[in-house]
């Protein structure tokens, strides 16, 4: 690994040429912080799948596409004069000594959920209204979700033991189950809406055992996501062995070439 010279030598090296591009660059000169935005998100998005992946090279490769990303838009910043990259690294500096008084301060904190905890506490004195107000809005459902479950653990909104949040899973399924079986005279919107709480309700439940299990939700859904992909794939790729399409074959002979798939892995 490099030394820390060696780590500023190669953040210095970044910055020049971020200068270099903004001033030089037609495309890097017209970026707006506005138009930035929506770069970042795909290129976190390909981090995520990277790390996914366990491709430690393309970590590597994403982590320096988001730090571009960070030197970019305050050096834009810079020429309005509203901050620049070491304000940016100051104030996460400041952040960071405030919340971790156990590490900076005379504040006890022996275990994670301590940890935690003393952090919303510091942020609720900081000036936020609410606990789930860190929570950004644009958050993915799934995602959000979980951070919200998060947020109320830290200040002692939870659940005891994990078989509790079992049980409240089994009861949203069940609810589940009877708003789909329910007729009677309530209007077909009405209804779906119900049906849709009651499916939201179910997930929530769900994403909250995982935590208590020790799973990520995204993780999980996403490694099952590019599970079904191969599978799927290669039953694509059989039935054009066949000369087959996928249109025209029968469930029964799609599901012959899905369970070799299935023994394959």
């Amino acid at each position: 690994m490099h030394a820390m010279n060696q780590k500023l030598a190669a953040f210095e090296r970044l910055l020049g040429i971020m200068d270099e591009l903004r001033e030089q660059c037609p495309w890097d000169k017209k970026q707006t912080i506005a138009s930035l935005s929506y770069l970042t998100i795909e290129e976190t998005y390909e981090l995520v799948d990277a790390i996914a992946a366990q491709d430690m090279a393309e970590i590597k490769k994403e982590l320096g596409d988001l730090m571009l990303h960070i030197v970019f838009y305050a050096r834009i910043a810079s020429e309005t004069n509203s901050f620049d990259i070491a304000d940016v690294l100051h104030a996460i500096c400041d952040k960071l000594i405030v919340r971790h008084p156990h590490i900076y301060g005379d504040v006890k904190a022996e275990t994670e959920e301590e940890v935690k905890r003393n952090w919303e506490q510091i942020k609720l004195k900081e000036g936020n209204r609410s606990v789930l107000s860190g929570v950004p809005k644009s958050l993915p459902a799934l995602i959000k979700a979980q951070r919200i479950q998060e947020k109320a653990r830290g200040v002692g909104f939870d659940w005891e033991a994990p078989h509790q949040v079992w049980d409240k899973v089994q009861e949203e399924l069940q609810e589940l189950k009877a708003a789909i079986e329910e007729g009677g005279e309530k209007p077909q919107e009405t209804q779906q809406a119900h049906i849709e709480a009651e499916f939201g309700d179910l997930l929530f439940a769900l994403i909250n055992y995982g935590r208590f299990i020790g799973v990520d939700p995204e993780s999980a859904l996403t490694r099952t996501n590019q599970k079904f992909i191969r599978r799927f794939q290669y039953l694509e790729q059989k039935a054009e062995a066949n000369g087959q399409s996928l249109s025209d074959m029968t469930l029964a002979q799609m599901d012959v070439f899905w369970e070799e798939a299935k023994k394959m892995e």
